[in-house]
């Protein structure tokens, strides 16, 4: 009996997964980081394959503890980048070898660096723990007339996102482009959420929480200098690092 492809078939794919860089096999560290990562993030990464990336560690943490952790914060572990002395622990707890060469990084806590798991969008101003489906293509534009309160949440998926009123303390706008704000910036924003490393965030009134673009974060924990603090501003990707530019 032959084979049947209109049951199954086996086709190559190319997966962008989240790289999780450990440089410590400290597991209870390593897990206090994580808990502290994800409170800053919220649903920044939520159901994100994660491949961990253990090279630099002549030691295995307790790769189950780890893997717990991680579902518990909803991401998903898929794999291991580790001295082949250490494969032998980690395949036990369903870790299997990868190669994460072309994966995103995430770099120490004090420099943090990361690929954002889109969300569900919400178009229309429901009442904060209603969302619902929106889906853009590569050209066009999504754009937003009412002010977004906190845990609503608005993903422009292909496009750019505009928001023409405040984004308010504990809302979040994500966009695979471009992010403009014509209002307060007071919540999180992420652009280039596929990757886009020359997205920018601009806005009229620059208060964030979270400032994101193609995976590198910086959480807004201190208040901004004067010159950026509720000024017009725009964000930029240089490398790894945000940078900041009053308009």
């Amino acid at each position: 009996m032959g084979t049947r492809s209109d049951i199954l078939e086996f086709k190559s794919a190319t997966l962008y997964a989240l790289r999780i860089v450990l440089y410590t096999s400290d597991t209870p560290a390593l897990l206090q980081t994580l808990d502290d990562r994800i409170r800053e993030a919220g649903a920044f990464y939520e159901n994100e394959p994660v491949i961990l990336d253990a090279q630099g560690l002549d030691q295995a943490p307790d790769w189950k503890a780890l893997v717990a952790a991680m579902r518990k914060h909803h991401l998903h572990p898929i794999g291991v980048q580790t001295d082949p002395a250490l494969q032998t622990s980690a395949l036990k707890a369903g870790l299997p070898p990868l190669d994460a060469s072309a994966s995103r990084s995430a770099g120490p806590a004090g420099a943090p660096r990361d690929l954002p798991a889109p969300p569900p969008a919400a178009d229309d101003p429901a009442p904060a723990s209603q969302e619902s489906p929106l889906a853009l293509s590569a050209s066009q534009t999504l754009v937003i007339r009412h002010p977004l309160r906190s845990g609503q949440r608005i993903y422009a998926k292909g496009g750019d996102l505009i928001v023409m009123a405040q984004v308010s303390q504990g809302a979040e706008v994500i966009a695979d482009g471009h992010i403009h704000v014509y209002g307060p910036l007071r919540g999180k924003a992420m652009a280039g959420a596929q990757g886009r490393t020359d997205a920018m965030i601009l806005t009229t009134q620059l208060d964030p929480e979270l400032l994101a673009i193609a995976g590198v974060y910086r959480v807004v924990e201190t208040q901004l200098p004067k010159t950026l603090h509720n000024q017009a501003a725009r964000i930029t990707l240089d490398g790894d690092t945000l940078r900041i530019q009053a308009l």
